[in-house]
């Protein structure tokens, strides 16, 4: 039997959904690890500072795949206020710890998300490179959804290597442990179009390395 092009994209898309819904249980797993791993890094401060610029102090703000808080403690220390949300239960519990002036809860932004406030921001680093290409306009709907009128968006992805797959699973075994995560890789322009895909209005737009990693930050206003 011959099985045409849709078959195997749609065995593809399959596969996706079953690792993005494992990246829950692998973020349960990693939680303190992944915390403990990433406490010196630096990469994000300058963009993030870029970004906090463009409000008042004291504006709302949802950090969106929020993870141990780290993030959401240092908007907290500039005046912010903070809502936090992320899939993993037990990101969400270092969070509570990390940042007890935040307010965290349990949220998929692979569905809508159901908050009661809208946000003069919404905040999401490192968040949309585990959320294959075909789902990100939908992904970035229900992110930006409790995003006010004239508020801003903030996204930071993994840039794609020059050669590079653009969408992979990468088996890791950092903390002595087997895991696997999902993840897509972007280019400005890419992402650009996406943006203004959710009708926001690009306003800032970087890239900075870590060393290992070129990240791409870019901010978008809603009209």
């Amino acid at each position: 039997m011959e099985l045409d092009g849709s078959f195997y994209e749609t065995e593809a898309a399959s596969q996706n959904w079953i690792l993005v819904m494992d990246l829950k249980s692998t973020y349960n797993k990693i939680a303190k690890d992944w915390r403990e791993d990433h406490l010196g890094d630096t990469w994000w401060i300058e963009g993030t500072d870029k970004y906090l610029s463009f409000f008042k102090q004291g504006a709302s703000i949802l950090d969106v795949g929020c993870g141990w808080g780290e993030k959401s403690k240092y908007m907290v220390k500039k005046g912010f206020d903070i809502t936090g949300i992320d899939f993993s239960e037990e990101m969400i519990k270092l969070a509570k710890e990390q940042a007890p002036a935040g307010k965290f809860f349990v949220k998929d932004i692979r569905q809508p998300l159901e908050l009661e406030t809208l946000f003069d921001g919404v905040f999401a680093q490192a968040v949309l490179l585990h959320i294959p290409k075909n789902e990100i306009v939908g992904v970035l709907k229900n992110i930006t959804a409790p995003l006010k009128s004239k508020g801003y968006f903030y996204a930071a992805v993994k840039e794609m290597r020059q050669g590079g797959k653009d969408e992979e699973i990468v088996k890791e075994s950092d903390y002595g442990y087997d895991y696997k995560r999902f993840f897509s890789y972007f280019m400005l322009d890419e992402l650009k179009k996406y943006i203004q895909e959710i009708r926001l209005k690009v306003v800032y737009e970087n890239i900075t390395s870590d060393g290992k990693t070129n990240w791409i930050q870019i901010v978008g206003e809603k009209s």
